[in-house]
């Protein structure tokens, strides 16, 4: 190991200590990947590197510091987001994709199942993660995007673009912009929708308060109009999964219960509820629901 090595570990430890003392999980890992970023290399590059660092990164390593500590998330200092196998740009003014959502994705993925050459719809794309991993993992799919944000949809483009995948970003609100030729023809409505009520708004974290408001704060409002604004875009058996708060398991189910079937409320790693799903109902199941 050399000296400048020796040196490097050093900046590392007492990165990660001062990172630790102003509440930041994750210290080293943060630390690690900030210096990652100001010096263009991987993880592995790091710690095989031979020369510590120089005053122009030495400066710039002590700005973002100084920036993840007064609340700027680390995305934004980094500029990217690992979204399951993707890594996206990601942009102050648009929401960063959590790990949390990827159980969104993977709820979608499953109900798509064999599904040949299925079309999908994201609601509220953001960044385009959702839409993006189930382009990557269907290839085959048509796959549209819409957020009413104009910085998210230029974002979700231009991530699409960079990773070559063929997905339709649309400007506007929930399913306003989606083409008329697919009305009742989709078969996956997907949505991560603003879902923090206004009450918990206020004892977010003050990391979680650097996204912006209208991204987070909806309570289940977005979720209703897309039951009713959704189903006629749906096929018959064509599915919505959106993405849920901790405590809205149960207010969700019974809002999906009053037009969809087979809805199942799922859970995310930390066992707590996170997606709902629902498929629209066919002719037959319409009948059978229906008042005698």
């Amino acid at each position: 190991m050399t000296a400048a090595t020796v040196r490097l570990l050093d900046v590392v430890r007492r990165s990660a200590e001062y990172l630790a003392g102003h509440g930041i999980d994750s210290p080293r890992q943060e630390a690690e990947t900030l210096l990652m970023r100001v010096l263009g290399v991987s993880r592995a590059e790091l710690y095989a590197r031979d020369r510590g660092l120089d005053t122009r990164s030495a400066i710039l390593f002590g700005r973002a510091l100084c920036q993840r500590c007064k609340g700027v998330p680390l995305q934004h200092l980094t500029g990217q987001q690992q979204f399951m196998e993707l890594s996206l740009d990601v942009d102050e003014g648009v929401f960063i994709p959590r790990p949390e959502t990827e159980v969104v994705a993977l709820a979608s993925l499953d109900v798509l199942g064999a599904i040949s050459s299925p079309t999908v719809v994201d609601v509220g794309t953001g960044s385009g993660a959702l839409a993006l991993v189930l382009k990557h993992r269907r290839p085959e799919a048509r796959v549209l995007a819409t957020d009413r944000s104009a910085a998210a949809v230029k974002l979700a483009r231009s991530n699409a673009k960079r990773l070559e995948l063929d997905v339709d970003v649309r400007h506007g609100d929930l399913l306003d912009p989606v083409p008329s030729d697919i009305r009742g023809c989709v078969d996956l409505i997907v949505s991560n929708p603003p879902y923090v009520t206004k009450e918990e708004y206020e004892s977010l974290p003050w990391e979680v308060r650097a996204e912006p408001y209208e991204a987070l704060v909806g309570g289940v409002d977005v979720h209703r109009r897309l039951i009713e604004e959704g189903l006629p875009w749906l096929r018959a058996g064509g599915w919505l999964v959106v993405e849920i708060g901790a405590e809205q398991g149960a207010e969700v189910r019974r809002m999906f219960e009053t037009r969809l079937t087979s809805v199942q409320v799922l859970p995310d790693l930390a066992g707590r509820d996170r997606v709902v799903r629902g498929a629209r109902p066919t002719d037959v199941e319409s009948a059978r629901r229906a008042p005698s």
